[in-house]
């Protein structure tokens, strides 16, 4: 990881991702047109922030970690560019499913 992307510490239960790959998803074995598809997309956490806080003042920790792979939303996230590399912020719950391996 570079020193300036070390420095970027996303802020409450932001996950900042890279994207690695977009895997198309058809629906019950129906055959959709491809610009009809809905793409789910592939990316690897970089960095996490400490949680958001709940009543109390507490952060509730977030469940990903960095180098965990996710899925995200075809849309959504805030673009940010590091050092000539796109990466993606989004709030925890707005990823979709954690991949296990």
């Amino acid at each position: 990881m570079s020193g300036a992307l070390k420095r970027l510490v996303p802020l409450f239960d932001r996950v900042l991702v890279e994207k690695t790959e977009a895997i198309t998803k058809t629906r019950g074995g129906i055959v959709i047109p491809e610009k009809a598809q809905q793409k789910v997309l592939q990316a690897t956490v970089v960095a996490v922030g400490p949680g958001a806080r709940n009543n109390q003042g507490q952060h509730t920790p977030v469940t990903v970690k960095v180098g965990d792979k996710v899925l995200l939303p075809e849309y959504g996230g805030t673009k940010v560019e590091v050092e000539d590399k796109e990466y993606f912020l989004f709030k925890e719950n707005d990823l979709l499913a954690k991949l296990e391996s």
